[in-house]
């Protein structure tokens, strides 16, 4: 069960940006395909993950309703019979939508020149 603790320490360690450590947690849903949530230092995150072996990668959404990607390898164990891992691992991650970030600017239309026909020359 280490590949779902692996994944959900990548979503926990999304949006950070770079490499660091977190704690998560997850469920199995599908052989491979967890849900989870984790806490590092990007915050909480709470999402899907897939993995095999000691890596996984996750898509989540974070606090702040970032969308988040990212990668990590961690080690975890089987807490009791249930099936839920637990463990810690490292990763990195990247926000992939930031409903606060900046709108571009809207370019403007260039200036439209008359029209330099016959008629308007004499």
């Amino acid at each position: 069960m280490a590949y779902t603790l692996a994944g959900c320490v990548a979503l926990g360690l999304t949006g950070c940006g770079s490499v660091g450590a977190g704690v998560g947690i997850s469920v199995p849903v599908l052989p491979g395909v967890s849900i989870g949530v984790g806490v590092g230092s990007g915050g909480v995150n709470a999402g899907v993950t897939a993995g095999s072996g000691p890596v996984g990668v996750g898509v989540g959404v974070n606090q702040r309703g970032q969308v988040t990607g990212g990668v990590g390898v961690g080690v975890g164990t089987e807490v009791g019979n249930s099936g839920v891992s637990l463990g810690a691992g490292v990763g990195t991650g990247t926000v992939l939508y930031d409903p606060d970030a900046p709108k571009p600017a809207a370019s403007k239309p260039a200036p439209s020149k008359p029209a330099n026909s016959a008629s308007t020359r004499r």
